[in-house]
Formats: C-alpha cells, structure tokens, sequence
C-alpha cells in the first residue's frame, strides 16, 4: 500500500530512523543531568590514569565556570539537536550529523572540564575536526567543501 508515494517498509523506517534522533537529543539533557548530580560547589575532580609510566592522567575537573560552561553547552546541545531534527526532515545521512553534533558537544564538554594541557589540547583538536565535519557535511556542495577545508586551516594555523 502506498501512502504519499511511499510503502509501509519506508514509513516503518523513517519512524525508526526519526525514534533514534530523539536519542540524540536527549543525550545531552542526560549529560546535563549527570553533571548537576554530580556538581559541588567546592568543585569535583576526577582522575584516571592514562600513561602510567609517563605520569599522563586523564584527569578532568567540575568547578563553578566549567559546570557553567557545561550547562551552556549541553542546554544549546538539546535546541540545536531538536531543532536539527526538524530542519533535517527528508534529508539524507541526517543521523550521520546528528553524530558529527554529538561529538562536537562532547568534545566542547572535553575543553571545559579537561584538567591538563595535554587533555585540553586532545579536545580542542576533536572540536577542530568535528568542526570540519560539520561545515562539510554537505560535501556533494563545492560551497561546502571549500568552507570545510578553510575551516580546518584557520583553526589549524591559529593551533
């Protein structure tokens, strides 16, 4: 049976397909809900080792900026990941940049609460690259590619 020129099979996976996205959008009020659960105002800091045997830690800490910083970015992440679903609506490969979104947040969240310099230095190149991503998302567009790369050249030039 067809309805609006496409069968059950297709409408069974654009309804599957658009259940998915709202993970996506949820992630970050999950995350914002993680970070004010664990949030004290004399700050939280956690530490994992990472290199042992050059003393490199995985160390992150939540102090009264960063879980500022933090609810900023997992508050935007929710809008523009719900907006983003909408706006996307028919559009191809559009969990493909809801993925490239996700990441980009999770590596802003990594530059806010990273404790190191080398951490801090590790996420700002995931923010350069999922930048990248993003900008390029419409690679089929000459306009976009030639955005992506400048993109990745500026911040690259400013590292």
């Amino acid at each position: 049976m067809m309805v609006n020129g496409l069968n059950r099979a297709q409408i069974k996976q654009s309804s599957k397909q658009n259940h998915m996205l709202w993970l996506f959008a949820a992630l970050p009020a999950a995350l914002f809900a993680v970070i004010t659960h664990w949030y004290h105002p004399s700050g939280v800091t956690w530490h994992l080792a990472w290199v042992p045997s050059l003393g490199i830690d995985l160390s992150f800490r939540l102090s009264g900026l960063s879980y500022l910083f933090a609810a900023m970015i997992t508050g935007v992440g929710v809008m523009v990941q719900l907006y983003a679903i909408a706006y996307l609506k028919g559009y191809p490969d559009r969990g493909l940049f809801h993925t490239y979104l996700t990441l980009f947040m999770l590596a802003m969240l990594g530059v806010v609460v990273s404790d190191n310099i080398l951490l801090l230095f590790v996420f700002w190149e995931l923010t350069t690259l999922t930048s990248y991503l993003l900008i390029g998302f419409n690679h089929d567009k000459s306009q976009s590619r030639t955005n992506a790369l400048q993109s990745l050249m500026v911040t690259g030039r400013a590292d």
